[in-house]
């Protein structure tokens, strides 16, 4: 499948985009207007970047009772019941006077029931498409996700000149609900891709075994550090420039569309492994540039340039998808977002201390570099293997 045509052609892909476009565009308006919320509240970047990404690090707890029902849950089901979560939850988000420490519960409560998200979506989109259409099809997604960004940082920004943040996050409660709609009237009743019911011992005895096997670790640990590392510089943008934040989030998403666009349209299938690094580099590169304290303009020009190199996430997740047992891709493909989220919840309560101690562009700086380090790191570790060795089949875990 190489081919937009044949791809909107498949059944159930459409609504699917939809859904999760609504649920992309309330997760950005609401975050940018929480995040402003608590700025304005205490003039804390620290506080600022937790409210916005901290959420993301209690999906690792989730994962942890969770993450076995990403096969064993029937997924239009749990979508929906995520949606109906997050409606309720940001709406009381935007109830007056809440403390912050009510603010940050409610929070937890969230990442916890977004831990079992990705999982589902990503095994949910592996049956929709052929098996030949997933990376065309995820470069859909994420680029999908990068327009909504886009747009929902843009539109975020004007509504924050507009309108309070607490009504901002009653807009964003509304798109949860339609998301919720348009998964429960759009996509099909499925039946569970594994029997048993979901457990703490099957979550633990399922990612030990996606664990155990080097090719997968070193490709998790590509998908989780170098990116989650520049998450983690990306939280500050609130406090390094508070009026064009939405500004730069909205570049971001730019760049990230490019590069879903070149990587999953364009690139062929055999050259796609060999970007990873160049890519993975991209994507911290333009940051060191932080140090210097660019104004609004230079700074949205590196925040366009860099994500392209997100586009490394495509190549991984076809790896991690040919190193996985079909019956177990749900889990697999959760385990990667739950670990991608909680990364860069746990690069935002660095980032974020980092930038109370010195500054923000210095904190966004030292977070590439940490980036850019990761990536030769494991470069240096995949390379004997992946010259040495040919390419191993599937395992065929149980």
């Amino acid at each position: 499948m190489r081919s937009y045509q044949s791809l909107f052609r498949t059944p159930e892909f459409t609504p699917f985009l939809l859904s999760f476009a609504a649920l992309a565009a309330a997760q950005t308006i609401a975050g940018l207007a929480l995040g402003t919320l608590v700025f304005r509240a205490t003039g804390s970047p620290f506080l600022s970047a937790v409210s916005m990404f901290g959420p993301q690090l209690a999906q690792l707890l989730g994962a942890t009772f969770l993450l076995s029902g990403a096969d064993r849950l029937p997924p239009r089901a749990i979508l929906s019941g995520i949606a109906l979560a997050f409606a309720a939850g940001t709406a009381i988000l935007a109830l007056p006077g809440l403390p912050l420490w009510a603010v940050f519960a409610v929070l937890l409560g969230q990442g916890l029931v977004a831990s079992l998200g990705g999982g589902v979506r990503g095994g949910l989109l592996n049956e929709i498409l052929t098996k030949d259409g997933y990376v065309l099809g995820r470069s859909v997604y994420n680029m999908l996700w990068g327009l909504t960004q886009m747009a929902g940082f843009a539109t975020g920004g004007v509504l924050l000149a507009l309108l309070s943040p607490r009504t901002c996050l009653l807009l964003a409660a509304a798109l949860y609900l339609a998301s919720a709609l348009v998964t429960r009237l759009g996509l099909t009743a499925r039946p569970p891709r594994a029997s048993g019911r979901p457990s703490v011992t099957a979550t633990w005895r399922t990612n030990a075994l996606l664990w155990s096997s080097r090719p997968r670790r070193l490709t998790y640990l590509g998908l989780w550090v170098p990116n989650g590392l520049v998450i983690g510089g990306d939280s500050l943008y609130v406090s390094y420039a508070p009026e064009a934040a939405g500004t730069l989030y909205a570049c971001g998403a730019l760049g990230m569309f490019l590069g879903d666009l070149t990587v999953g349209r364009f690139v062929p299938p055999a050259l796609r492994p060999r970007l990873t690094t160049p890519l993975r580099l991209l994507l911290a590169v333009p940051y060191l540039f932080f140090v210097l304290r660019p104004g609004v303009a230079l700074s949205a020009v590196a925040v366009t340039a860099a994500p392209i190199g997100f586009a490394a996430s495509l190549t991984l997740q076809e790896r991690l998808l040919s190193l996985t047992p079909t019956h177990l891709t749900g889990q697999a493909l959760g385990l990667h977002a739950t670990g991608t989220a909680a990364m860069q919840g746990t690069a935002a309560l660095l980032a974020g201390t980092l930038a109370q101690l010195t500054s923000p562009a210095t904190a966004i700086t030292l977070m590439a570099t940490g980036s850019l380090t990761a990536t030769l790191t494991l470069a240096t570790l995949a390379r004997p293997k992946e010259r040495t060795a040919p390419a191993k089949p599937a395992p065929t875990d149980s």
